[in-house]
């Protein structure tokens, strides 16, 4: 059975793939053309929150990879850490799948 420092690594190495995966994202989903209509300053908004998505995702990863043991520690500092990194993973989905109903309801009237 693998210790917890290991799952934390490996969870680590998932949220690096994420945040590299998220590295060709503008290209691929053609940013600049689904935004030609948003003016400059909403364009200028969602580059600079996607950019920090993924800064946050790799800082993420580089926690999880380089200090496995701090957060699995108990100390306070590491129990915050785990919890909120916990917090914010599993809100993703059902946060998304909100405002996939939200925006989806919105768009089809």
């Amino acid at each position: 059975m693998l210790s917890i420092s290991a799952w934390i690594q490996i969870a680590g190495a998932v949220q690096l793939a994420i945040g590299l995966a998220n590295l060709p994202l503008a290209t691929r989903l053609q940013y600049r053309k689904n935004l030609a209509g948003a003016s400059e300053i909403v364009r200028q908004v969602f580059y600079v929150h996607a950019a920090y998505i993924v800064l946050v995702v790799l800082g993420f990863a580089a926690l999880a990879l380089l200090f496995p043991a701090e957060l699995s520690s108990g100390r306070p500092i590491g129990r915050f850490l785990s919890a909120f990194l916990a917090i914010f993973w599993l809100l993703r989905v059902p946060i998304q799948l909100f405002l996939a109903v939200v925006f989806g309801l919105a768009a089809m009237r």
